[in-house]
């Protein structure tokens, strides 16, 4: 986690140093004087801070866009210079065509050109510093990423002898599945045996395992469909050591570790780095709200108290992120007892029979689901995610529903895709689910931010919500 955080970090920094370098050669030094240019009078400093703010966040978003946000383990040095001069190449383009449309005063070319310059040294200084930094730390056994192996074959033993506590990549392997050990005097063999590759997503699920290297051949095929298929719901990424002959005949691009070829096949929807942007996007929207709603929140809370009998507040248990469990909260809008006869009344009807008068005004204008902002600030949801089902609901349809578990890889959501484009109460479980995996596989905070401003325009036009 903490180094995307710390990359991040040090962007800025390096941006926003080359911004101050650049202005203090061009305006404050005679250097340029000594090369023919005529030393100008130095405009606001100000507007050039303004102006690194404005930079910094179109350089890091593109950066994020690069997944160049991530843990180092298998980054080679020669890649990451070349990407970070290719971004902020692009970056700088982005920002001059800005530039170009602001008249209260004009940039000065050459300051832009040190800026680009300066932001390539610095960014790579500073990946340079996180690079060693991390490795070093993988070396003491710190921040070591638990993995393990299915297979036992020539492929696994390369996997094992290449990977394990390796300097630069910081896999710890805990051991393999194989339905026989591996052979005496293998690398492989001083692994621990887990188990067969029947009892893989057992384990992976006890253990909270993120990571598996695949390394069956081409003939058990099968039996990795079905370790997949196991494996939904869980945040896991497997990643598939191919033979060489289905490499050479695929259109895949592979990824290398210490010239073992990986293919892979899944990956976790939100990085390290997306998640804390996440986290902190919904915190500080929740936080937000929940302050400027406060005295709307305590006025429903009264109502809900004196207009019928029973707690203000509804709490229920969902199913969240990984499968767990929480309490989700919701104001009470129908009478006490009432979710005993949900199997006789239906689900999402709507003019349900059980709601209270306070009820019925709640749920029309969505104003029943304000507590769930507490949910967020607590960390059980997100603002923007697939909604929480029950749990009887998600055994139901994570056993009929394909791929229904996918659900649960990402914190569910007070509102999500689904919702906002209608499938709520009683539509297609299949087509929420497909609305649901796009997010997934999607998301940004523009896609979050344009959800929550559908959501609010379903709210003022009175469409409830499911």
């Amino acid at each position: 986690m903490w180094v995307p955080v710390l990359a991040a970090c040090t962007d800025a920094v390096a941006i926003a140093s080359a911004f101050i370098l650049a202005y203090w050669i061009r305006f404050r030094t005679p250097f340029f004087s000594s090369f023919g240019f005529v030393l100008e009078e130095a405009p606001p400093f100000s507007a050039y801070l303004l102006g690194a703010l404005f930079v910094i966040l179109v350089w890091l978003g593109i950066f994020r866009s690069r997944q160049m946000y991530r843990a180092r383990r298998n980054v080679n040095l020669s890649d990451e210079v070349f990407n970070i001069i290719r971004v902020v190449t692009f970056g700088m383009l982005i920002v001059m065509s800005a530039a170009f449309f602001y008249r209260a005063f004009s940039y000065s070319r050459i300051v832009f050109g040190m800026v680009w310059g300066f932001s390539i040294v610095g960014i790579t200084l500073g990946r340079m510093v996180i690079q060693w930094a991390e490795r070093r730390s993988y070396r003491k056994g710190r921040h070591l990423q638990p993995a393990i192996i299915i297979g036992n074959g020539e492929l696994a033993e390369a996997v094992y002898g290449r990977l394990h506590r390796h300097g630069s990549f910081g896999f710890d392997i805990a051991g393999y599945f194989a339905d026989a050990p591996a052979p005496d005097g293998t690398r492989l063999a001083s692994a621990p045996c887990l188990g067969t590759v029947a009892d893989a997503p057992g384990f992976i699920r006890e253990h909270g395992i993120r990571l598996a290297f695949i390394a069956l051949t081409s003939r058990d095929q099968p039996r990795l469909f079905t370790l997949i298929s196991e494996c939904e719901g869980v945040n896991i990424e497997f990643m598939l050591v191919p033979d060489m002959l289905d490499v050479l005949t695929s259109q895949v691009r592979v990824r290398d570790l210490e010239g073992i070829p990986f293919l892979r096949v899944k990956t976790i929807p939100l990085g390290a780095f997306g998640q804390v942007v996440k986290r902190g996007f919904d915190l500080f929207v929740a936080g937000t709200i929940l302050i400027v709603l406060s005295p709307l929140i305590a006025l429903i809370a009264l109502a809900v108290r004196l207009t019928s009998p029973g707690p203000v507040l509804f709490r229920q248990q969902r199913i969240g992120l990984d499968g767990t469990e929480f309490a989700m909260l919701k104001f009470r809008s129908m009478v006490p007892g009432a979710e005993k006869f949900d199997a006789r009344a239906g689900l999402g009807i709507r003019n349900d029979p059980r709601r209270t008068p306070i009820g019925r005004l709640l749920r029309r204008f969505s104003l029943d689901e304000l507590p769930q902002l507490w949910n967020v600030v607590r960390g059980d949801m997100s603002l923007v995610g697939p909604r929480p089902e029950r749990t009887h609901i998600v055994r139901e349809f994570g056993q009929s529903v394909p791929r229904y578990l996918d659900r649960h890889r990402v914190k569910t959501g007070v509102t999500g895709w689904a919702q906002v484009n209608g499938l709520r109460g009683d539509t297609s479980i299949e087509e929420r689910i497909k609305y649901d995996l796009y997010y997934i596989e999607n998301w940004s905070i523009a896609f979050d931010i344009r959800i929550l401003l559908r959501t609010l325009r379903a709210a003022l036009t009175f469409k409830e919500q499911e």
